[in-house]
């Protein structure tokens, strides 16, 4: 098994950061209609420095471990940055992921979200791999958060959100 299958499987079987935590700021509920992962993502920022900061990312996720590894990459890799430095984030992810294997990731920018890849060749796991950062976007806007600099494509799951 080489490294990026074992770090997915790693994320699945023991997501980090999982379970919903308070305080939060914003909670969204996204569904995969195409199926059926689902994922309950709270975020919590810290606004106490010039640029708000992602102090916290809670979920909980049901579904495949595609979608499972990359909700746990996410809050690995937003949680202590700040709003801006996440959104650089999703969007790095978003681009390897939506590159149908053309980008394979910068790991200087998505760490462990290189490990995904391989999921852009696989148009119908794109959207699971992407199912949590669509919530975390989300639950950002829904904290107050500037996400103006996101372009919003047609490649996000189709959300049903909760606040």
């Amino acid at each position: 098994m080489d490294l990026y299958a074992e770090l997915i499987l790693d994320h699945s079987k023991r997501p980090h950061h999982a379970g919903l935590r308070e305080p939060f700021d914003a909670q969204t509920y996204h569904v995969n209609t195409s199926c059926g992962d689902e994922v309950t993502l709270r975020v919590r920022l810290d606004h106490t420095d010039s640029e708000p900061v992602v102090a916290d990312v809670s979920y909980d996720s049901i579904g495949c471990s595609i979608s499972i590894a990359s909700a746990s990459i996410l809050a690995e890799e937003t949680i202590g940055h700040t709003v801006p430095e996440a959104l650089e984030t999703f969007e790095a992810m978003r681009t390897m992921l939506t590159s149908r294997g053309t980008d394979p990731g910068d790991e200087e920018i998505i760490g462990d979200g290189v490990a995904l890849a391989g999921v852009s060749r696989y148009p119908a796991r794109v959207k699971c791999a992407l199912l949590g950062w669509s919530a975390f976007t989300d639950a950002l806007a829904r904290a107050g958060a500037d996400i103006s600099a996101v372009s919003h494509g047609s490649d996000h799951p189709e959300p049903t959100t909760t606040s």
